[in-house]
């Protein structure tokens, strides 16, 4: 295989790996290569793809420890590794939560013992318009805070919990019952943690999971909260995924948020398959 090569699809964010077939076992130059890239560009997109559940799995597996998600009813009944990120229920129909799901800026589960390194989502099928992921850059966004700011979230750390602050009680505001295998304790979390690869500093706030600061009000956190998420999301910073059938994208969990847009026909029908990776 040639050595593949890399475009840009956004200002900041979303890059596009050319020339890398992932349904064939990834050797160890090209996994370096991929590693490589990630780094510097921590949206990557693998266009015309077609992976199964099970391979899907495996090339998650390259980077770290792909984790059964918590809630059982969109793990893959064969590969609970991997979970469908999808608005359609088991018999068919349309799910309305599904539509709804994620639109809020989040990073995931940084409530977790260890908070994950990746995420991969595959499109199997998409809406006919619309219907994107969108991406915020928090090494960019951080570097763009004035000196007064980043000298104030020095000092500060992060309380994340599932839903525990406005957005995440308003995201899962009338939502049916989801079964979790597990229950969650708030995890406290550097404001400002460090790319462990290339040392950039990136802002680890978001507006979904992050409800406080140690030491701080609530009333006195929350607007801060508002604040940093502002500014995190502008439009300078923000990458607008758009997706096709078969394209592979893999996101950094610390270097950016995401959210659905939420921006679709919510009776067509938008089906993915998913797993979060977590280091080894």
């Amino acid at each position: 295989m040639s050595q593949p090569q890399l475009r840009p699809l956004g200002a900041t964010l979303g890059t596009e790996a050319v020339g890398v077939d992932l349904s064939q076992p990834v050797d160890e130059e090209t996994l370096g290569w991929i590693e490589a890239a990630f780094a510097e560009h921590p949206v990557l997109v693998f266009r015309e793809q077609k992976l199964g559940p099970a391979e899907l799995a495996a090339f998650g597996r390259r980077f770290g420890k792909p984790k059964i998600h918590s809630l059982v009813d969109y793990r893959h009944d064969d590969h609970p590794e991997v979970s469908w990120l999808t608005n359609v229920d088991k018999d068919g129909k349309i799910d309305w939560f599904g539509v709804k799901r994620a639109t809020d800026w989040h990073t995931d589960s940084p409530y977790e013992d260890e908070p994950p390194r990746l995420a991969i989502l595959h499109a199997k099928e998409v809406p006919s318009a619309k219907g994107g992921t969108m991406f915020a850059d928090m090494r960019a966004a951080y570097d763009a805070l004035d000196d007064a700011m980043k000298a104030r979230l020095a000092g500060l750390t992060g309380l994340h919990g599932r839903h525990d602050g406005p957005y995440g009680v308003r995201l899962y505001e009338g939502d049916p019952e989801q079964r979790l295998d597990r229950k969650y304790t708030e995890k406290a979390r550097p404001a400002v943690v460090r790319h462990p690869v290339t040392g950039r500093p990136i802002l680890f706030v978001n507006p979904l999971h992050t409800h406080g600061f140690a030491g701080m009000s609530k009333d006195e956190a929350w607007p801060l909260i508002e604040q940093l998420a502002e500014h995190s999301t502008q439009d300078r910073f923000v990458y607008y995924h758009r997706w096709r059938v078969g394209d592979l994208l893999m996101w950094d969990e610390q270097a950016t948020m995401h959210r659905g847009a939420g921006d679709y026909e919510p009776s067509e029908r938008r089906i993915m398959l998913r797993t979060i990776v977590y280091p080894n």
